[in-house]
């Protein structure tokens, strides 16, 4: 066994075609990350996190091998390369800066006249390579550290082999991605992946892509969920202070100038750390920058360091990007760990032949035998070599993948888990079969999934269910899936149920056909503006019974597809017989003076008249287009991921109508459309927009169920922030229209650019969202603006968003608060 490991240990150093070494300080220290490559070529590679490198050539001969590295002397070595494999090691100096070339003058920071140089070129910097085809190679890799053994009561497990029993440390996600990249700008990208490789998963493809590993400093912003404004941007000196550590001479006699990035606001959307700039050409010629959770608002991130590595080519007479390493650190309740991402680009062409062929919407492609390729192509492929760690992750991940996979021992865990237990017939039992690809499951009677709520119509319900789910391939493109779900309401005393069967034909362009029918009790906005939970809160506690419902009996048939790239198309015909329904309990637990339960009838007709929903039959059409122009897509060998294109508002177009009723007045015809846009405002932050209208055709009698309702809220709570797509303020059902209506939501998220600049403030790390919201129906038009304040919390955790609603129409003047708790229900 252990010749085996040592064998194993040797492999990435196994090649017929490659000089391989270790990289030292001169303490005698591994320097992780070097960017190692042939001079005046696009030949390259990366030294690991222990130094050690593997470059490839193609032939023997004088060579000069170029190593360089951030915070150390550029070292050429030149050498004659008799035979195949050759042996390479070096040392690098530490960098040695001065400020001798430095003109000082009294009233300018050094720093400054460079950073505005870099900032005047930059756009024509960025440009300089805007045309390319390139190799690509990307490694990722996540480790967590003392991983609790339990969360929320549930067991955490060694997360598929991942976790060293002892420790509850270890390596969750490991994988490699070689790939062929092709570039135009400002932003036509081609990605084929040519091989991907994540440890344990034989039939996985990993997610490196290039285009999302496509950092520019150049550009004015770089999108880390906020957009993080780089040094050189247009505004930088907004955001930064700058200090001019030293200068030094490349290997090419260039001048290079480092800098030291300070933010000017601690929380703000920056980075620190140093950026290299080539003087006179105003290039960057390296960066080793960090930004934090905090700063991009994702607070399970401590820190992310971003470190990217130039040189210089001749020919071109260009400063190209050798080597890109992004590292992070993360914790949140109890979680942590760390993790990194390495890219190495060889091979430029920045004179590609292209043609109108070249790019389309698809921007990656796999071969399809990508995760196929065995040992030997990784050794002769892969740039930058395995660690030891890497290795042992590989071996015993392949390995427990090897056991897990056999049919026997997928049976014996199967046996294992589907022992029926006392308690499940409260708690919810499933019965697996891994080998066959199905599942059955009870869904149990408690449970926060089975409590459904309280509301004045059924009083507390209680549900569950039994399913079947059954996926035809081992990756799951073809599933089946049933499912027969109950509730039962206490005060009604009535348990109803209903049932559906799903097929889904495929994950490219996600074909299925659903049947469904049963009875069910729903609210009368089929939109659910109010929750069960946030119903059951007002009712119990406040004697505000805000939902109201309406019973049917139904049966439906559903069809969907993408049709063409960015076509979704969508439809259903079902019969429905709909009933009304009236509160049959009063209960409270906190009794308020001032206010009763009301009917369930939102029009507040009196209790003595006829219901406003009569018994009555239907039969309901709908059919809708989403239309996504300029939609971009991955295209994986067992599915497609599609990528909205922020330059192009998506388009909805929806027909509906209803036909055959018992009761004639009751068949109506609404068509309706909307237009919708999330795009970002560069360090402004994001905005967006709902535009959605429509309109009735012989509508004058119809049941209030087929109204056009509208996101409302008559809350002062939410369990999730207020809606950017409904109003705040607005009766739930008020403004239900059966004539032509209209309405506009626009909303933008500062994302920290104007709280994040107020000192004090600042520290708090707040986001300011503004939203303005317009409703036209036959009655008055209604308004309302808000302004609110998210991310409050404490430490890494930050779930509440309050803001301020104004409703500004005429005669209805008036504001409130509105919490909201985002715990993701």
């Amino acid at each position: 066994m252990k010749v085996f490991y040592a064998f194993i240990f040797l492999i990435p150093f196994l090649s017929i075609s490659q000089i391989k070494g270790t990289v030292t300080d001169s303490s005698g220290e591994p320097i992780p990350f070097v960017s190692i490559f042939v001079k005046d070529t696009y030949t390259g590679t990366s030294s690991n996190v222990d130094g050690v490198y593997s470059l490839d050539v193609k032939k023997t001969g004088n060579i000069t091998i170029v190593f360089q590295s951030l915070g150390y002397q550029t070292n050429e070595v030149s050498v004659t390369v008799d035979q195949l494999p050759y042996s390479l090691d070096t040392t690098l100096q530490s960098e040695t800066t001065s400020l001798d070339e430095v003109v000082v003058r009294s009233d300018e920071n050094p720093a400054d006249r460079v950073i505005r140089e870099a900032i005047r070129n930059r756009e024509a910097n960025r440009l300089k390579s805007s045309s390319y085809t390139a190799s690509f190679y990307s490694r990722g890799l996540w480790r967590m550290d003392d991983v609790p053994e339990k969360f929320l009561g549930q067991e955490i497990g060694d997360l598929n082999g991942s976790l060293d029993s002892l420790t509850r440390s270890g390596i969750i996600y490991l994988s490699e991605t070689v790939s062929n990249i092709s570039y135009q700008a400002p932003d036509n990208f081609k990605e084929f992946i040519t091989a991907s490789k994540i440890s344990g998963d034989d039939q996985g493809f990993s997610a490196n892509s290039a285009e999302q590993a496509n950092f520019d400093f150049y550009n004015n912003n770089i999108d880390l969920n906020n957009r993080i404004v780089s040094p050189i941007a247009d505004y930088a000196f907004n955001y930064y202070k700058y200090k001019l550590l030293g200068t030094f001479y490349d290997t090419n006699n260039f001048l290079i100038n480092k800098i030291e990035v300070i933010s000017r606001r601690p929380k703000d959307n920056t980075f620190n750390g140093v950026i290299y700039v080539v003087e006179d050409q105003w290039t960057i010629y390296g960066l080793e920058l960090t930004t934090t959770g905090q700063n991009i608002n994702v607070p399970a991130i401590k820190e992310l360091t971003f470190a990217q590595d130039f040189s210089y080519e001749s020919q071109t007479k260009d400063w190209v990007k050798r080597t890109q390493n992004i590292t992070f650190s993360f914790g949140l309740f109890g979680f942590k760990g760390n993790g990194r991402f390495i890219a190495n680009y060889s091979d430029y062409d920045f004179n590609p032949q292209f043609d109108k062929k070249t790019f389309g919407a698809e921007v990656l492609a796999f071969n399809p035998e990508a995760n196929k390729k065995d040992s030997l192509f990784w050794k002769k492929i892969r740039p930058v070599p395995l660690t030891m760690d890497e290795t042992r992750e590989y071996v015993k991940k392949d390995s427990i993948a090897a056991v897990r996979n056999d049919p026997k021992y997928k049976d014996s865990v199967d046996r294992v888990e589907n022992k029926f237990g006392a308690l499940d017939v409260l708690t919810g039992y499933t019965y697996r079969d891994s080998n066959e690809n199905y599942r059955i499951s009870y869904e149990g009677v408690i449970g926060a999934g089975n409590f459904q709520g309280f509301n004045t119509v059924q009083g507390f319900v209680l549900g569950s269910g039994v399913n079947f789910s059954k996926g035809f391939d081992d990756d799951y493109n073809r599933t089946l899936y049933t499912a027969v779900n109950f509730n039962y309401g206490t005060s009604d005393d009535r348990l109803r149920y209903d049932g559906r069967i799903s097929y889904r034909f495929n994950r490219t362009n996600r074909r299925s056909i659903t049947l469904s029918g049963g009875t069910q009790v729903s609210q009368i906005n089929a939109t659910n503006p109010i929750t069960g939970l946030e119903n059951s809160i007002s009712s119990l506690f406040f004697e505000r019974n805000f939902a109201k419902f309406f019973e049917r009996d139904f049966a439906r048939i559903s069809y969907s597809e993408e049709v063409a790239n960015g076509f979704f198309l969508g439809g259903s015909i079902g019969y429905e017989n709909r009933q009304p329904l009236q509160n049959t309990t009063d209960q409270v637990w906190f009794t308020q003076s001032d206010v009763d339960y009301t009917p369930n009838n939102p029009l507040f007709l009196d209790q003595n008249r006829l219901a406003f929903i009569d018994n009555h039959d239907l039969l309901k059409v709908s059919a809708g287009l989403t239309i996504r122009p300029g939609q971009k897509y991955q295209s994986y060998p067992d599915q497609k991921f599609n990528i909205v294109n922020e330059k192009y508002p998506t388009i909805r177009l929806v027909y509906e109508g209803g036909f055959a009723a018992s009761n004639s007045n009751y068949n109506y015809q609404q068509i309706s459309a909307s237009i919708w846009q999330n795009f970002d405002q560069g360090n402004l932050g994001r905005s967006s927009y709902w535009v959605n209208a429509g309109t009735f055709f012989n509508a004058d009698g119809i049941s209030l169920v087929d109204a056009q309702h509208f996101n409302g809220n008559q809350l002062r709570y939410k369990l999730a922030a207020l809606n950017p797509y409904g109003f705040g303020l607005l009766d739930y059902y008020d403004y239900s229209t059966n004539e032509s209506y209209a309405q506009v939501h626009v909303q933008h998220d500062f994302k920290g650019f104007i709280l994040g600049k107020i000192p004090g403030i600042n520290l708090l790390n707040y986001d300011l969202i503004v939203s303005g919201k317009a409703l036209m129906t036959q009655r008055k038009p209604y308004f309302e603006v808000s302004a609110g304040i998210d991310n409050i919390g404490f430490g890494s955790f930050r779930p509440f968003r309050v803001d301020y609603v104004r409703s500004i129409t005429s005669g209805r003047n008036y504001g409130a608060f509105v919490v909201g708790i985002n715990f993701g229900l």
